[in-house]
């Protein structure tokens, strides 16, 4: 394992190490890079964290340990706060519209983001997708779940950047305009996306070919897709057309139920109130404070609609026994 001291940073940007070993201290600074001299065509994981120490450990055991040795995968952890413009390196605000805890800013997300990948990803005016093979993952209580088959489809890519969330959440438009999709790894809340990502980057290296030693072990594992797993992801892959044409109906149905009841919770915004040509909605901006909970409930529902549907069910059934139990 390398350490590296602050004053080194600049100079090791972009050079190549191999990590064996955590730091003895916990405040020394991990290698940006766990990449073998001379690899091609490796799976390319890229972590953005403001506690690149935490992936010390789980990266140097194991299948992921065994895998980067083969040069079947590198991993880079960058920390977020080298993309501060203040003193303090805050990387977090006040929420707009109120509300309890902090959000992270859009700003040094995005230039981490295009910082690694070496391109611009544009503005409100001009978007640019990521390259073909690129996937940039928002670790999020409010996202899709990860399945089996997420990682399969993951193994097939060339790169994933995983942007490890904390706080109350991250502003919304780091979801809907850098990342390419919002992932959660259950039903429960964490304290930020560290671990989840840890979990997705295990996940995924065990389906690289090489990576177990035995192909066979992958596939006689639990979750292996039996030929009837692509009919089943199919189907429960999100609302149909039909579903989201009744959308207006079940917003009517739902704004009897509390905005954190059995839904995913409602995107956040901080500042600045534009970024790129992206705006915070008026509404948080505006003060009245009955309209900002109205909006959140609606935007809440809408999340789950997109991300979660099957929780709907979980709502409805939760306010059916509520209203049973009712005299």
């Amino acid at each position: 394992m390398i350490s590296l001291r602050t004053s080194q940073r600049a100079h090791v940007r972009g050079r190549v190490f191999q990590k064996r070993r955590p730091p003895r201290s916990a405040a020394a600074t991990i290698a940006r890079t766990c990449d073998l001299p001379g690899v091609l065509n490796a799976m390319r994981f890229e972590l953005i964290t403001i506690f690149p120490e935490f992936f010390a450990g789980p990266l140097d055991h194991g299948i992921v340990r065994r895998a980067r040795e083969a040069g079947l995968i590198t991993v880079r952890v960058q920390d977020l706060r080298e993309f501060t413009q203040d003193r303090h390196r805050t990387v977090d605000d006040r929420p707009f519209g109120g509300g309890e805890g902090m959000v992270m800013k859009p700003e040094p997300l995005f230039e981490a983001v295009e910082s690694l990948l070496g391109r611009g990803l544009g503005d409100a005016s001009e978007k640019t997708a990521p390259e073909a093979g690129t996937a940039i993952v928002l670790l999020s209580a409010a996202g899709k779940r990860f399945t089996q088959e997420t990682a399969r489809r993951y193994a097939e890519l060339e790169r994933i950047v995983f942007i490890c969330g904390r706080y109350e959440g991250v502003d919304e438009r780091v979801a809907e305009h850098l990342a390419t999709e919002e992932i959660s790894v259950g039903d429960f809340v964490l304290s930020g996306g560290e671990l989840p990502a840890m979990l997705i980057v295990d996940a995924v290296t065990r389906l690289l070919p090489g990576a177990l030693g035995n192909e066979a072990s992958a596939q006689n594992e639990s979750f292996a897709d039996d030929g009837l797993g692509q009919q089943l992801n199919e189907f429960r892959r999100g609302p149909s057309t039909a579903s989201l044409a009744r959308v207006a109906s079940v917003k009517k149905f739902y704004e009897t139920l509390d905005v954190r009841q059995g839904l995913l919770d409602y995107p956040h915004y901080t500042r600045p109130a534009e970024y790129r040509g992206w705006l915070v909605p008026e509404v948080l901006i505006g003060g009245n404070h009955e309209e900002i909970r109205k909006w959140r409930r609606e935007m809440a529902l809408e999340k789950t609609l997109r991300n979660r549907p099957d929780l709907l069910n979980t709502a409805l059934l939760a306010k059916v026994e509520r209203d049973l139990r009712e005299p």
